[in-house]
């Protein structure tokens, strides 16, 4: 299986690559996201390791259950090769109502057919008011193309 776009990644590729991912984690659909990444894929998401395509469905799926309404943006850091950093931050609330939102950077690496064979993501948290939350877009779904990433709008 190949999806395209391949390394070795140019700015443009590893934009559109990045926002494929965003688009897929949008989705809030595990086995979707899960067809990303190589079967053997290994992950770091904040202090758990897992390995492989079903235990990354395991994961998002246990994930999406407690991160209610999640909207999730993310912004291309840097790229090298088979390598792409990104920057991300999420909103989603707990079961009693509180919102939150998450700020994270990850490093993705890819195999030849563009498939991520390893993720590792650094995320915290913080406790906001429903006031203060700043995606409101329609979910599940993608961000709208008029709403800016976190370049134009990055705290």
């Amino acid at each position: 299986m190949s999806r395209p776009p391949l390394p070795p990644f140019t700015r443009e590729t590893a934009a559109q690559k990045a926002r494929m991912a965003e688009d897929a984690w949008n989705s809030r659909d595990p086995v979707r996201v899960s067809l990303a990444y190589t079967e053997d894929s290994r992950w770091r998401n904040r202090s758990e390791f897992f390995q492989g395509r079903q235990a990354i469905v395991e994961f998002l799926t246990r994930k999406w259950a407690k991160e209610h309404d999640y909207r999730l943006i993310k912004d291309l850091w840097g790229f090298d090769q088979n390598r792409i950093a990104v920057r991300f931050q999420y909103e989603w609330h707990d079961d009693a109502g509180q919102w939150h939102r998450s700020y994270g950077n990850e490093q993705w690496e890819f195999d030849e057919h563009g498939l991520m064979r390893r993720r590792e993501a650094s995320i915290n948290d913080i406790a906001i008011k429903e006031s203060e939350r700043r995606f409101h877009w329609l979910a599940p779904g993608p961000r709208p193309a008029d709403v800016a990433g976190l370049s134009e709008n990055p705290l």
